[in-house]
């Protein structure tokens, strides 16, 4: 059953294309390409037009274009799933520990794309997984995930663009009390021989940035609670500059296999704030803290912490 989507477009100056008005509102070349093999795909005023129309003033534009089948390569897998919120151009998901986010060799059936495949297929829904932003396997929390080609786009642009802004919690090992705010402002690259670690390399690494401060200092376990922004989104970013300042992230096989507190690093995508792709309204959604990561809260007992509860 194809998944229609219809959308429509006013045009503001006369002599505007079509291209350059759909262009505007974040259909990428590709997505336009498609959309011109639809029938009745590009409506002005009930006539088929193509890309090259230019319309006037006041023109309203109407696009339609079915949903693209679901993947053959995704198998559909019952799992619990956390939606946050869902309306047809997206989804926020509430991620658990130990899922990863694609099927990939030895996660062929228990990725978050397998669960979201078979929660459409009960909804008689094409699905193409589309994450928005990417969390590491062992990575909690909150991500986004486009329902449909357009909204992929814009949310892709905006990404991009650093218009999804991103907040964590982490708990690292040692007192950062004595600089309780910075930036790490260090390029990222891949460690030359491996397939996934990665290295600080500020000569041919990529540009990354990160902000964090701290929320609480717990020294019975010397642990720092930190609030951490993303400006950039390189692979295994925090993990890595986290390290590189000599405070790691707990249960990191990769980076610090310090299993002590928790079986998986102690990192949670807290909160996200991005306007809708569509309706450009504002948005803001935060995933409680998971129960392992509790114990670095001030209080354990009521899992209070005023700058994480509020």
């Amino acid at each position: 059953m194809d998944h229609i989507i219809r959308h429509s477009y006013t045009a503001s100056t006369d002599g505007q294309s079509v291209e350059a008005l759909l262009r505007s509102h974040g259909y990428s070349k590709n997505l336009i390409n498609r959309i011109k093999l639809t029938e009745d795909g590009l409506m002005i005023r009930g006539a088929k037009v193509y890309t090259t129309f230019r319309m006037k003033a006041g023109d309203r534009l109407d696009v339609t274009f079915a949903e693209e089948t679901s993947s053959e390569n995704i198998v559909p897998v019952r799992m619990p799933l956390s939606i946050l919120y869902e309306d047809e151009d997206l989804m926020v998901i509430n991620k658990a520990a130990n899922v990863p986010i694609h099927p990939s060799q030895g996660n062929f059936s228990n990725s978050l794309a397998n669960g979201l495949a078979w929660y459409f297929k009960q909804k008689q829904k094409p699905f193409v997984f589309r994450a928005v932003n990417r969390l590491d396997r062992d990575t909690t929390g909150l991500l986004i995930v486009a329902k449909n080609a357009l909204s992929s786009c814009i949310l892709s642009d905006m990404v991009r663009n650093r218009q999804i802004h991103r907040t964590y919690l982490a708990a690292v090992s040692g007192n950062l009390s004595g600089q309780p705010e910075g930036t790490i402002d260090v390029p990222i690259a891949r460690l030359p021989g491996s397939t996934i670690e990665r290295v600080p390399d500020p000569v041919h690494g990529e540009a990354a940035l990160t902000h964090y401060e701290l929320l609480f200092y717990q020294p019975q376990t010397d642990t720092s609670l930190l609030k951490i922004h993303l400006e950039t989104g390189r692979t295994h970013q925090i993990r890595v500059h986290m390290k590189h300042i000599g405070h790691p992230l707990y249960g990191d096989f990769l980076y610090n296999p310090d299993y002590r507190f928790l079986q998986r690093q102690s990192l949670h995508s807290w909160k996200l704030s991005f306007s809708h792709p569509v309706s450009g309204i504002p948005m803001e959604f935060t995933a409680p803290v998971p129960a392992d990561m509790q114990q670095f809260l001030p209080d354990a007992r009521t899992n209070a912490c005023p700058a994480v509860t509020q």
